[in-house]
């Protein structure tokens, strides 16, 4: 680990703010998440992460998490540390399974470092649908990623039944925030 380097809690909006800064290919806000990480040396932010729920609807079983965001100012090993926090955090929350994607020219290493598994090639192409009404400008690469994921030892049984729910909950369905405003 870099000399100094620790994690940090951070608001959406801080990760938000880092990602416009520094991210390579994705700019603008990112809404859909349950917690964000940061990674500091000497107070100083020099990386973040932001977990949501997976992009993917089929991957979104009750279980699973993604890392949706990851960006550093090029620290040496804060990619790792982020990385490894994330799964730490995605643990206590009670999820089993953690998800991410990358760029086929990117490495890897630091998930590779954490324990992440390369599941081979997954996605790309365009969000815009004009054909149903979902019209979307393309603000980030749009080839075939490669998709990693680190799960607990017993995701694959604990997937096979649904995560618990209150008997109320359906009416929360109907509920909506803009979490700009919090």
């Amino acid at each position: 680990m870099s000399e100094g380097l620790a994690i940090v809690p951070i608001t959406i909006r801080t990760a938000n703010r880092f990602v416009e800064q520094y991210h390579r290919h994705h700019m603008g806000k990112y809404n859909g998440f349950r917690f964000a990480v940061g990674a500091a040396i000497g107070g100083q932010l020099v990386g973040v992460a932001v977990v949501g729920n997976p992009v993917g609807i089929g991957l979104q079983d009750g279980w699973t998490l993604e890392v949706n965001r990851s960006c550093t100012d090029g620290t040496r090993n804060a990619n790792s540390i982020l990385y490894g926090a994330a799964w730490r955090g995605t643990r206590a929350l009670g999820f089993h399974r953690l998800i991410t994607y990358t760029l086929p020219e990117e490495s890897g290493s630091s998930l590779r470092a954490c324990g992440w598994q390369c599941i081979g090639e997954a996605g790309g192409g365009t969000w815009n649908r004009p054909n149903i009404g979902r019209l979307r400008v393309d603000k980030h690469p749009i080839s075939a990623k490669l998709r990693w994921e680190i799960e607990t030892p017993d995701y694959q049984a604990v997937k096979q039944a649904p995560p618990p729910t209150f008997e109320d909950e359906k009416d929360d369905a109907q509920l909506s925030f803009d979490l700009t405003d919090i």
